[in-house]
């Protein structure tokens, strides 16, 4: 399903876009899946189980409003059809073979005026590798652009085969990296769009000022025989298997 020269771009610019991908009602389907954990964090006040919530500029939780659903595949089983639909894994199958594994699945709501998000940043930070066998998967529901939070990345940056100086600032969610952003480019997509990218790649994305949601998932194909310590099969409730043994 990819051609040499979505593969060649794969390996040296380390990111592909496949716009609307996912079907229109497929897209309606997952909304309302979605809709349903946005009114439930509507009741938080704290963290909650696999919810967590936004933080105002005094790393004060907003109640009612919700920032990340992480497990999201543990917490609602349905979303793990996303993960497996067959036009997803006939591309990534391309990139790492017949036995497909994913893991950290996460869903972010990215809420009117107050989604906050991770700035620049390599997910392999998080997961204590530098492994290429790592491809990130970000699916939004929704129209993305700069106003609402569309992803950013630095085209070519997982070729430093290293991971950057990460730091985390009090203020916002996550670790992040001082980084030059004069390479970097705005990813604005249409609902349905898929982007999958290394797991060295250096991304992040804009916060949402905008009087819209931006509904996206995250999550992390490997081979189904590739061992990662802090997941492993099998001993890790959120890594399932998506296609073959």
């Amino acid at each position: 399903m990819l051609t040499s020269k979505q593969i060649d771009h794969f390996k040296q610019e380390g990111y592909l876009i496949f716009e609307s991908l996912i079907p229109p009602e497929k897209v309606e389907y997952y909304v309302s899946i979605f809709d349903q954990l946005v009114h439930h964090g509507k009741s938080l006040t704290e963290h909650q189980s696999h919810y967590a919530l936004e933080i105002d500029e005094d790393r004060n939780l907003i109640p009612g409003i919700l920032h990340k659903v992480q497990g999201v595949c543990v917490e609602e089983p349905r979303i793990l059809q996303l993960a497996k639909e067959q036009a997803i894994l006939e591309r990534i199958q391309c990139l790492l073979g017949p036995d497909i594994d994913i893991f950290g699945t996460k869903f972010f709501p990215k809420l009117p005026k107050v989604g906050h998000s991770v700035y620049w940043h390599q997910d392999n930070f998080y997961f204590g590798t530098t492994s290429d066998q790592i491809i990130s998967c970000g699916i939004y529901l929704q129209d993305t652009d700069k106003e609402n939070g569309c992803l950013r990345i630095i085209p070519s940056s997982h070729l430093q085969g290293a991971i950057f100086n990460h730091h985390r600032d009090p203020t916002t969610h996550g670790s992040w990296a001082e980084i030059d952003e004069g390479e970097a480019i705005d990813v604005e997509m249409s609902a349905g769009t898929v982007a999958v990218f290394s797991a060295n790649l250096v991304h992040g994305a804009y916060d949402n000022y905008s009087e819209r949601s931006r509904y996206s998932t995250a999550w992390h194909y490997i081979p189904g025989e590739l061992q990662l310590e802090q997941f492993p099969r099998g001993g890790y409730k959120d890594r399932h298997i998506v296609l073959g043994n």
